[in-house]
């Protein structure tokens, strides 16, 4: 298992290192853009903004879990005033290949909606900074600074961000998703996890991905088989001391993507 964590490691510099060449003939403002949708208050006092990521024909950019070999976007607001915390609303990725590896994200361009907690001093200003890789037949990590002032309650809705808010993994009562079960057992490094469900097809190319709230834990990428309607999927769980451990199944989040959508599930039972 350790084995398999450092070639995936060795891959993803692989992938960034070829790509000086190319680096030098386009800067990062050709390849991708990002722009701040200031957004409206709602009416929990909280704020919905967005990024709107644009990138140049054929390159993509990545999913918070975004694959083996893939970087995942990093967020920061620390020379922001008024913000007290951020959670990222994701629209469905798209399943990729780069050098023949799997990969989760965007292509083109995507909006990613932000809702802010902010505080009731007064203005809200954005300041901070957005780390992303954007890949075509390399891979390149990109550093793009942003600045907005965000308005104050009464703003109209963005038509851009609430269609990006749609575009959300279904539940699995949307998708007619039941009886998720999880069959874990121990291995030498942590815990091998195999997830059942009964999901009608989501298309072509269907990947699951399996993401636990625990830092530093590494999940490899899921092999799903579809049997008619009946999907299983497998991986492997490895915490940073490498020794199975205690699997909260209910803290398990499943997301299940194809080219009809994605759909996203929390917990498992036995």
């Amino acid at each position: 298992m350790i084995k398999q964590v450092l070639l995936s490691l060795l891959a993803s510099c692989a992938l960034i290192a070829p790509a000086q060449a190319d680096w030098a003939m386009q800067t990062h403002d050709e390849i991708v853009s990002v722009r701040v949708l200031e957004g409206w208050r709602l009416e929990n006092g909280h704020h919905m903004a967005a990024l709107e990521i644009t990138l140049a024909e054929g390159w993509k950019t990545y999913w918070r879990a975004p694959g083996e070999g893939g970087i995942p976007p990093l967020l920061r607001f620390s020379g922001s005033s008024g913000i007290e915390g951020m959670s990222i609303h994701w629209p469905s990725p798209d399943v990729f290949s780069i050098n023949g590896m799997r990969s989760i994200g965007y292509n083109d361009r995507v909006i990613l909606p932000l809702e802010l907690l902010v505080d009731d001093t007064g203005e809200v200003h954005l300041d901070g900074e957005l780390e992303l890789g954007v890949c075509q037949d390399v891979c390149v990590p990109v550093s793009i600074d942003l600045e907005a002032i965000l308005p104050p309650a009464g703003t109209d809705h963005d038509a851009q961000i609430m269609a990006a808010l749609s575009d959300r993994p279904m539940t699995a009562a949307e998708a007619g998703a039941n009886g998720a079960t999880c069959a874990i057992a121990p291995i030498s490094d942590g815990m091998r996890v195999e997830v059942s469900m009964s999901l009608p097809s989501l298309g072509e190319n269907e990947a699951m991905v399996l993401e636990l709230p625990l830092p530093g834990v590494w999940v490899s990428e899921a092999e799903l088989t579809r049997n008619g309607g009946q999907i299983t999927a497998t991986a492997d769980i490895v915490p940073p001391d490498f020794q199975p451990f205690s699997l909260d199944r209910s803290s398990l989040l499943i997301t299940v993507i194809g080219s009809q959508g994605a759909v996203e599930i929390r917990g498992c039972t036995g």
